[in-house]
């Protein structure tokens, strides 16, 4: 399929701007998005008018409660997201990082790489209105153009945001072009998008798997995997029951997308009886949906709403439903979690020090987690990395999608003439 005019003039556009922001210093990139955080705060009224829009339109077309909820804006997720660009402008410039490299050299020559930008990078989501906001700060903070492509049901809200923003970035002299917003009403532009390799580096999808897996089969460009949920946690025997249970809780508490919620947790076959129906207990009290394998079905029928059927053990819930399944020891748990979970968040709680070994060494998921929670926060402590998602693709990159992930490196061989 050819892509419309329209869409390859937005995509060449943001190429030509890609190759000036990368030319651009720091300080004027800094500038752009103070500017961009404050035009953001300013316009609140405006972009939360339009939000309530997008709410009244999408309960009339019965859209999931899900993606309301990701959709929903308040005044203390636009602040969020104004402080995020906020700290994004004070952030050193990563792209003037520049490394030694040991294993390749060139007589009578320095070598070393210096991080650069992608180019231009294509954010492909559903719902999340300010998403759009943090990836542009991301992109501008490392020299990147961006393409955004919200979803039909945040159409009014991303039309705002993108605005302003690039209002904001024209305001501070860099150019416009480096963002552009393509309208959500034609459906078929996310696969004109994807396929335009000759000019995006770089497709984020970001929402749910069905969304994912659409641009990972469209697409002609390079994609960089995002995944939600399905995150899984082994309980060994020797595993501390609160923090267990404070693992579980903690993780579902990002707000609004619990990236790395726990939804479904593997227990040893002779685990507690006791230790057990006080985790179980304590769940349902805080209002989650238990349910169970055939094995726990039969010995606790009343805890338990539903079996979980085979297909659940692969799919995230994105609600507050978990899980349990027995397994017979940690290999086992580590071989269900490599086949089943969403690979990128596993949990283990244990109070062996060679089973942590194990599982860190076993676990092929991008990141692991022993006696910590998962929970994801996309506006760390100070000190932590600004992330747009999770990745949990063997690839470009896997883990955190922070700054780093939206550049690429350079080799550079800088010698005097003949040798």
């Amino acid at each position: 399929m050819n892509a419309s005019p329209d869409l390859t003039s937005a995509a060449h556009q943001a190429y030509a701007a890609s190759l000036q922001l990368a030319g651009s210093r720091g300080i004027d990139r800094s500038r752009a998005l103070q500017i961009m955080a404050e035009a953001l705060l300013e316009r609140q009224d405006d972009i939360l008018e339009a939000n309530t829009l997008d709410l009244e339109i999408s309960r009339e077309m019965a859209v999931p409660e899900l993606i309301l909820d990701w959709l929903k804006l308040t005044p203390e997720r636009l602040q969020t997201t104004g402080s995020i660009l906020q700290r994004l402008a004070e952030i050193s410039d990563p792209t003037q990082q520049v490394l030694n490299i040991p294993s390749f050299q060139v007589d009578q020559c320095q070598t070393y790489y210096q991080l650069m930008p992608l180019g231009v990078i294509a954010l492909v989501y559903e719902a999340f209105p300010e998403l759009g906001a943090i990836a542009a700060g991301l992109c501008i903070r490392t020299g990147n153009s961006l393409i955004l492509r919200g979803g039909t049901e945040a159409s009014h809200s991303n039309q705002v945001i993108g605005e302003t923003l690039r209002l904001a970035i024209e305001d501070s002299g860099l150019p416009v072009d480096a963002l552009q917003h393509l309208p959500s009403d034609q459906g078929d532009n996310i696969r004109e998008l994807v396929t335009l390799d000759r000019y995006v580096n770089l497709v984020i999808p970001y929402g749910r798997s069905s969304l994912v897996q659409q641009v990972i089969r469209q697409a002609t460009c390079p994609v960089l995997k995002t995944a939600i949920g399905n995150c899984y946690l082994y309980w060994s025997p020797s595993g501390n029951l609160e923090v267990t249970r404070w693992m579980i809780l903690d993780s579902h508490q990002s707000e609004p997308d619990a990236v790395n919620a726990i939804e479904k947790v593997l227990v040893y076959r002779q685990h507690s009886t006791t230790s057990l129906m006080m985790l179980w207990n304590s769940l349902k009290e805080k209002g989650f949906e238990l349910r169970g394998d055939a094995e726990l079905i039969a010995e606790f029928p009343e805890i338990f709403t539903a079996e979980a059927k085979e297909s659940e053990w692969n799919q995230a819930y994105l609600n507050s439903t978990i899980a349990f399944k027995v397994v017979d020891g940690l290999e086992t748990a580590i071989a269900w979690m490599n086949a089943h979970s969403s690979g990128h968040a596993d949990c283990l709680a244990t109070e062996s020090y060679q089973e942590s070994r194990q599982f860190a060494m076993g676990i092929t998921s991008a990141m692991s987690y022993i006696n910590a929670s998962p929970r994801f926060y996309r506006i760390p402590k100070r000190g932590s990395p600004i992330v747009l998602g999770m990745s949990n693709q063997k690839g470009h990159r896997r883990g955190l999608i922070s700054l780093e992930t939206l550049t690429t490196v350079k080799h550079i061989v800088q010698g005097n003439g003949m040798g």
